[in-house]
């Protein structure tokens, strides 16, 4: 059976994005930036938000899992707020403790709604894509 999207926001810490970066990578998830460049561009202390809005299935590639593609909300170092997109495995993001109050998801969507890409914030910052 298929799991069902949720439709919720899910709080992580800069430690735990990294962690879901890297469980990402083998699998070539193709919605997720490098481990490297969050370590080099994340708030430390900051934390992160997960909004899953997509169900990724790739038919003609049966030997990757299903996914979550997920909205990011990411603090940088900078202090602002970028928007990016991880995607996540479904056990993964079930584990993810629920630790939001109704009103703060809705406030966090409307963020993600406003807020730069990722690429935008590079094109500002002079960032390199590999950096």
């Amino acid at each position: 059976m298929t799991p069902t999207l949720p439709r919720t926001v899910r709080a992580v810490d800069t430690a735990q994005l990294l962690d879901l970066a890297q469980e990402a990578a083998p699998h070539s998830f193709s919605q997720r930036l490098p481990v490297g460049w969050l370590r080099e561009h994340l708030a430390a202390d900051a934390t992160h938000y997960l909004f899953p809005t997509i169900m990724q299935r790739l038919t003609h590639r049966p030997e990757v899992p299903l996914q979550w593609r997920c909205q990011q909300l990411l603090t940088v170092n900078t202090g602002g707020q970028v928007w990016g997109l991880l995607n996540v495995l479904p056990d993964t993001f079930d584990k993810i403790p629920e630790t939001l109050d109704t009103a703060s998801k809705k406030d966090i969507v409307s963020r993600i709604e406003r807020a730069v890409t990722v690429r935008e914030w590079m094109e500002r910052m002079g960032v390199e894509a590999g950096s």
